[in-house]
Parts: C-alpha cells; structure tokens; sequence
C-alpha cells in the first residue's frame, strides 16, 4: 500500500477544508453536518471540532447517515437526526472518500425527502470515478486512479492515514 499523503498533510486537508466551509456559510445561523457511517462521521466530527473552534456565530448540529454502502436500496436509510429539525436548514454531507458517488447519492435522496435551504457536498478524497451524478462542493484531494485501484482512509484516535492499494 502507498501512502497518499502524510497525516500532517491529511490534517491540514481537513483544516482547509472546515475554514472553506466557512467562508461558504458565513451567513447562515445554523448548519447541519451529517456524516456517512464509518469514516464519512469521523470526518464530520472533526470538522465539527474545527468549525466551533473557529466561530461562535454559527450553530453547528452533527448527525450520523445510516446506510448499508454496499446495497443502499436493500434496507432503509437512517439519520440520527428528526428531520424536521433540518426544515429549510443549510446541510453538508460528509465522506471520507468519494468513487462512484452511490452511497452519497442514496444519502442524499434520503435528505431531500424534505425541504432544505442549501446541500453541499464535502469529501476528503475524490477519485473521480462517476456512475452517479454527484459532485463535491468541498474536496481534500482530487486522485486519478485505475478502477482497479483501491483508496483507504483510516482515521482513529492516533490520527489519519489514506493508503492507495
């Protein structure tokens, strides 16, 4: 496996990429983060840190998007948030790495079953690997890879690492 970039380069990633999400809602009172399961939430709770480090004047809500990666259709999609606390609200969706864009597509349908001010859409990787229309208003790395080739984020309490394999 090879190393994509170096955990100190992933942190500042993640650093830009809160303070651009920022600088893209500076005007709302309210922002509701929600990450996919797995690394997508990890990545939404340190964003999270970094934002409420950085201002006062945005309410920043976290919650957690359920879905089975694999078979979205096959069981349905959870958030851990009552939806009608998003009512018109300014939504982030949060990945580690973005391929085909499936499960950020199931996610977002799931999400637009209400009426919501803004969407956007934030990943730490992008690998540009599209079967579903979805693109990422907020990216940490663009990667052209091979279909074969595989991006792994790995993310816990000793910090973050992205392998290509």
């Amino acid at each position: 496996m090879q190393e994509i970039l170096s955990p100190i380069q992933l942190e500042q990633k993640i650093q830009r990429l809160a303070h651009e999400l920022l600088e893209n809602c500076f005007e709302e009172k309210e922002v509701f983060i929600g990450g996919i399961h797995g690394n997508g939430f990890l990545l939404a709770e340190r964003l999270l840190d970094i934002l409420r480090e950085a201002t006062d004047d945005v309410k920043i809500h976290l919650f957690e998007v359920t879905v089975n990666k694999d078979e979205p259709w096959s069981e349905p999609i959870k958030l851990s948030i009552p939806t009608e606390t998003m009512k018109n609200g300014f939504i982030v969706l949060v990945d580690d790495v973005l391929n085909s864009g499936k499960t950020m597509q199931y996610a977002l349908n799931e999400i637009l079953q209400f009426p919501t001010k803004a969407i956007k859409t934030l990943t730490l990787v992008d690998r540009t690997h599209r079967r579903f229309p979805i693109k990422a208003d907020f990216v940490g790395i663009r990667l052209s890879t091979t279909l074969q080739e595989r991006v792994e984020v790995l993310m816990d309490e000793n910090g973050i690492k992205a392998y290509l394999a």
